[in-house]
Formats: structure tokens, C-alpha cells, sequence
């Protein structure tokens, strides 16, 4: 019977984790100047995938992602003025909004994003 409830504690612990897939649209202020970004989430268990893209910085790929309830992190490689760094992507989902901080190699200040779900 302990197992069971352990078993049944572990599907309630992943299913808990929130359905962010589908796209997702927010603006950025950077040292480069005001960022729009799309996001297309996918949605596996705890597994997060899709790309994002902005005019600025073209398409990238969601590498590493993760969803744990209403966390989720990923990382993207982008791609400004020929030179490529990993961008670190964190959140917190809250309904049909995400708060997203973006850690960049060698910039002190993150960047905050409020993205909003388009479909």
C-alpha cells in the first residue's frame, strides 16, 4: 500500500507541471534596445522544447528545457553580429502569463521578460 501511494504521489508530482505549449509573445528591454520575442513551447512530462525567435536575433532552438510545476528553465544559442552565445532562460508560469529572466555570458544585468500566451 505504501508504494502505491508513492507511486500514485509520483504521476500526481508530473502531471502537476504546467501545459505551457503553444506560442507565446513578450518585449524586452536590452543594451541593444527594445527585444521582441516569440516562444513556441512543446510540452512533453517535464521535458520542454520548440524555438524561439526575434527579428533582432533570428531563430534558436530551446535546448536543456525543463518544467517542474510552474518552473521552467531552457537555454538557447543566439546568434548577433556573426558572434553566438548561450543565453539561460528562467521562469515561473502564472496562468496565461510567464516572468522569464535571461542570464548572457558576460552581461551583469539579466534581462526580464512578461511573455503572453498568443495560442
Amino acid at each position: 500500500m505504501k508504494w502505491l501511494l508513492l507511486l500514485l504521489a509520483g504521476f500526481a508530482i508530473t502531471a502537476s507541471a504546467a501545459d505551457i505549449s503553444g506560442t507565446w509573445k513578450g518585449t524586452a528591454d536590452t543594451p541593444a534596445g527594445s527585444v521582441e520575442r516569440t516562444f513556441v513551447f512543446k510540452v512533453d512530462g517535464t521535458k520542454l522544447t520548440g524555438e524561439t525567435s526575434s527579428q533582432m536575433f533570428g531563430k534558436s532552438q530551446i535546448e536543456d528545457g525543463k518544467i517542474d510545476g510552474d518552473n521552467l528553465s531552457f537555454v538557447i544559442t543566439a546568434n548577433f553580429q556573426g558572434n553566438e552565445a548561450k543565453i539561460s532562460y528562467k521562469g515561473k508560469v502564472s496562468g496565461d502569463s510567464i516572468k522569464l529572466t535571461a542570464t548572457i555570458p558576460g552581461m551583469d544585468q539579466p534581462i526580464e521578460y512578461t511573455i503572453k500566451r498568443t495560442s
